[in-house]
Formats: C-alpha cells, structure tokens, sequence
C-alpha cells in the first residue's frame, strides 16, 4: 500500500493548479451574454464555486474508496460495465479534444486582429492561426518529450503573468465603464442562468482530477476536506476579483461584446501598447495549454490500448523521443478536424460541456455504489464526505441541470443533439468491435 505523503497545503496548491485555466480569459464574455443580467453574473459564478466544492468532495472520497491508477475509467468499469467505462471515456477523449480547439479560439480572437489583414479578420483568419498554432506544437512535441516539456515550462510563465497583470486592474479607480448598454437574455431567469452555467463549469474544471490523489493524503479525514475547501475558495475569489476587474473596467456591456477580455481591459488602462503586449501573453499561456494536452491526452489512448480496447499501435512509443507518435498524431488530427468545423468559442463550448456534464454527472453517482461495496474501509481512517448524500446530490443535481438546458438550446440546431449522442453510440461500436475481435465472441460483455 502507497504511504501517504501529501499534506493539506500541497493538496490545496493541487486543486488551484488543475482549475485555473485560460477560461477566465474568454468565459465571463460568454457567462454575460447569456445572463443578461449583473445579478444572475455574478451569482453564477458563486454558484459555480459552491458546486464545484461539492464536486472536488465528492471525486476525493471516490479516490479514496478506489485508489487505482486509470481514473475515470477504472471506476466507471468496477462500478457500471467495461462497455460504459469505453464510451464514457471515448467521448471525453473527444471532449479534450474539443477543448483544446475551444481555447485554441480563445488565443485567435486575442492575436488575429493585429496579426491578420483587414480582409481575415474573419472564421477564415481564426482557423488559419487556431490550425497553425496547433500544428507548430505537435512538431515540437514530435522532437521529444524532453523538448516539449521545456516549450511548456516557458509558456507557464506568460500564463503565471497574466492572472497577475489582469488582477492588478482591479485597483485602478479612475475607470469608468467603457459601455453600460446591456444586452438582456430573451429567455427567462431560469434559463439565463442554466446557460450561464455552461461557461461557468467549463472554467472552474478540474477539480475532478482530486479522484486521483484521495489515497495520498495525510490524515485523509480532516486534511482532504479542508484543503479542498481551502483550494476552492481561493479559486472563487480569484474568479470574482478578476470578474469584478472586468465588470469595473468594461461594464456588463462591454462584457457582452468583447471576446478578448484580458487585453481589452489592459488596453483601456496602459493603452495601445498595453493591449498588444497582452495580447502576445494571452496567446502564449493559450499555447501551454494545447501543449501540456497534446503531451498528456495521448497516454489515455495508451491506457485503452494496454487494456486491449484499443488496437496496440496506439501504445507503441518511439524509444528515442518517448513519443507516442500514433496516439498524439490521432489528437492532434481530432482537435484540427474540430477546428475546421467550428470558428466560434460559445459555439463550440456547448459541446464540451455537453460531453463533460454528463460524463461527470456519471462519475459522481459511482460514489454511491463505492459506498455499498467497500464497505470495509469506513473504519479504516479514510476521506469520506460529511454531509453524504447531500453533497454529491447537489453536484449531480446542477450539472444534469446544465445538460438539460444545452440540449434545450440545441433546437436551434436540431443536428447538434444527435451528433452527440452519436458520438456515445460510435463509443459502443467501437468497444464490441475491438472486443469482439479480442476475444472471438461477444457472449461475456452482456449486460
């Protein structure tokens, strides 16, 4: 047995680093058009900070319970069926393929208007920069793991410098919003606020990686809860600050109609100069992300593989480079084919979080199962969530909550719901045809 070795601090500084992302550099944009409201803004944000605690409690007493290497898909197969763990897993693979388009675009809408000419200010413009980034990254990738893990090291620093640069705007008091003209949500409270909730969501996850450190912990019971709580709150008040900094600087208008939040509201402060300079950061930290995703989502595939789920090309490793050079090419191809398709983040966000709200949804309700078949471990000094079953209730509640109201507005495209039930579907297909060839028969994978 693995002796614990994480204290409350590391953990706490384990939850901040999985959450904060590039989304906060691009979602209030989304958050405020979709709310209408300052109200229903600011209150979604809160909301979401709520939820995501009890998310980040509810995935730790997961790890705790089953502390396996392999994550969501270990516990999808012990608790529901191997069939379920694949399609699960197989359309999040996708998801994080969507995501990483999806802040490809972020970093595009930030560099494209000094980048381009006039007449690629425009979906063309914005793939050409989003595909180009993309591949520029899987080349340096491809030369070896060693170089792709300095490439990230340096673009963590611009990521690092402009959470710290866009706070610091907060205390300038001689701004005054540059545009009051709200524009209000046509639908009603109810809904305004479950859209709202999309972009929320997509930029407070993370804290479901907690499943993978519920064993490692210090005097799991009183440690785990406080540090997360501790991560969690941190994050909530980061998000406001920053929130409240654009709010300040933009107003909800000017929230509503600015995609690139960050250098905008620097602009307006620092100037011209300033705008362009944060510009260049913001681009930059987007590029950390794709780069640590295409350096990590392939070794899920290699997980599959090694399982026997996916054909075995998808674990050959290159010996010199450590590269997986099929599994990372297969990424890379998902997220570009994405990119062809899509040229707009909120058009593109719906998706993700279509796929994740439901896989995550899922995942959380594995807890009430854990709980009946390890019983055992009760007694054993082990995490295990105090305000059970309230707490994953809550978690479970708003995200399907989210997912009813993504599908809802999937009536504007009467395809874009059946494109993503086709892409579980396509999951099943994939896991029988594999395992059928496996094992020569289905017979031993009935429900």
């Amino acid at each position: 047995m693995i002796k614990p070795r994480l204290n409350r601090f590391d953990l706490t500084m384990i939850v901040i680093s999985l959450v904060i992302g590039m989304g906060i550099f691009a979602t209030p944009s989304e958050v405020a058009v979709k709310a209408g409201n300052v109200w229903i803004f600011f209150g979604a944000w809160i909301f979401g900070g709520l939820v995501s605690l009890c998310g980040a409690l509810t995935y730790a007493e997961i790890g705790a319970r089953y502390p396996v290497t392999g994550g969501f898909y270990k516990v999808f197969s012990y608790c529901y069926h191997p069939a379920i763990a694949f399609m699960v897993n197989w359309v999040l693979v996708i998801s994080n393929a969507a995501s990483v388009a999806a802040v490809a675009l972020i970093g595009a809408d930030y560099i494209r208007p000094f980048l381009l000419p006039a007449d690629l200010q425009n979906d063309l413009g914005t793939k050409i920069i989003t595909i180009t980034s993309v591949l520029i990254l899987y080349i340096i990738n491809f030369l070896g793991i060693k170089m792709s893990a300095r490439t990230q090291n340096a673009l963590m620093l611009f990521k690092i410098g402009m959470i710290v640069l866009v706070c610091t705007t907060v205390f300038k008091s001689d701004v005054h919003p540059i545009n009051t003209g709200i524009i209000p949500h046509k639908g009603n409270v109810i809904s305004a606020f479950g859209l709202s909730l999309v972009a929320v969501f997509f930029t407070f996850g993370g804290y479901q990686q907690t499943i993978n450190f519920g064993g490692d912990v210090i005097n799991a019971k009183t440690n785990t809860p406080k540090a997360i709580a501790a991560g969690i709150a941190v994050i909530l008040f980061l998000y406001l600050t920053i929130n409240y900094a654009y709010y300040h600087v933009l107003g909800l208008g000017g929230l509503q109609q600015t995609p690139s939040l960050a250098a905008k509201m620097v602009g307006e402060i620092f100037g011209d100069l300033g705008y362009k300079i944060t510009s260049v950061m913001i681009f930059l930290s987007v590029l950390a992300f794709v780069n640590v995703n295409v350096m990590s989502n392939p070794r899920v595939y290699y997980a599959m593989a090694e399982d026997g789920i996916l054909p075995p090309i998808f674990k050959k490793v290159n010996p010199k480079t450590q590269v997986q050079e099929f599994g990372m090419s297969f990424f890379v191809a998902a997220a570009i084919a994405i990119l062809l398709f899509v040229a707009k983040f909120g058009d593109l966000l719906k998706y993700v979080m279509f796929f994740d709200t439901i896989g995550l949804s899922l995942a959380a309700f594995t807890i009430f199962l854990l709980r009946k078949k390890t019983k055992e471990l009760d007694s054993t000094g082990i995490y295990t969530i105090k305000w059970f079953p309230l707490v994953p209730i809550v978690f479970i509640a708003s995200y399907l909550f989210v997912t009813l109201n993504i599908f809802i507005s999937f009536k504007e495209d009467p395809y874009a719901a059946l494109r993503c039930l086709g892409a579980y579907v396509l999951g099943l297909i994939i896991y029988y045809a594999c395992t059928f060839k496996k094992d020569g028969n289905t017979s031993k994978h009935k429900f």
